[in-house]
């Protein structure tokens, strides 16, 4: 069972659905609880690389919630709340929460915090792209929260493009890399490969913003491409 990349603890249905579609959007992989003993259970079964709670839950609050977390994992917590009162601030820390932000929150610094959080702390594992993550641990790619399909040798090849983003990769360097200097596999098969993977991964494959070809040479993956629709 794959851990979950963000756990949000929001009671307000609208405010919580509109958040997840924010991280969603930026690749993460999100559950929604909107009190605080569902939330203890999912990370009970499944876990999370991070928390993102909000104080005011029906029952157990997000100081309870935070706490028993840190009885047992030092996952990183948000505390997102409208209590602004130096002593919620204060014993949301001591509690365990790694920060704690104030509503209304501007959801760039939110997401430049959690993208913060993941480039320390899980940089060996992961390669984002907007809406486009890359694990390399768990051999998995999620693309708008929807983890893809890809057989071992789309995932390879799709590995060593994103790590060499930017760079024009030969097709004799690709081909004998994913799949070897003795390979009985043709050549023309990284053709058929790239055009499986940009079916998977772009918004239009038919015009690819991710995957280019460069004539003659090779392919190159560009980072920053436009928001997929």
């Amino acid at each position: 069972m794959n851990v979950i990349d963000i756990i949000v603890v929001e009671d307000n249905m609208e405010m919580g659905g509109l958040f997840c579609d924010f991280l969603k959007a930026e690749g993460y992989t999100v559950e929604h609880c909107t009190d605080g003993e569902a939330a203890l259970r999912l990370f009970e079964e499944q876990g999370a690389r991070l928390l993102v709670i909000d104080i005011m839950l029906p029952g157990l609050d997000g100081f309870g919630v935070c706490s028993k977390i840190r009885e047992v994992s030092n996952t990183p917590i948000f505390i997102v709340s409208a209590k602004t009162e130096k002593n919620d601030k204060l014993k949301g820390l001591v509690t365990g929460a790694d920060d704690y932000i104030e509503k209304p929150y501007d959801i760039d610094i939110l997401l430049a915090k959690i993208q913060g959080v993941f480039a320390r702390r899980y940089r060996t594992d992961t390669i984002s792209d907007g809406d486009l993550t890359l694990d390399k641990s768990k051999r998995t790619v999620v693309r708008k929260g929807k983890k893809l399909e890809l057989t071992q040798k789309e995932f390879d090849l799709l590995l060593l493009l994103m790590e060499n983003s930017g760079k024009t990769m030969n097709k004799d360097f690709l081909f004998n890399n994913i799949w070897g200097f003795d390979s009985f596999s043709e050549p023309q098969t990284l053709t058929v490969h790239i055009k499986w993977l940009r079916q998977k991964i772009e918004a239009d494959p038919r015009k690819p913003e991710r995957i280019k070809t460069v004539w003659g040479v090779g392919y190159r993956y560009e980072r920053g491409a436009p928001e997929t629709v």
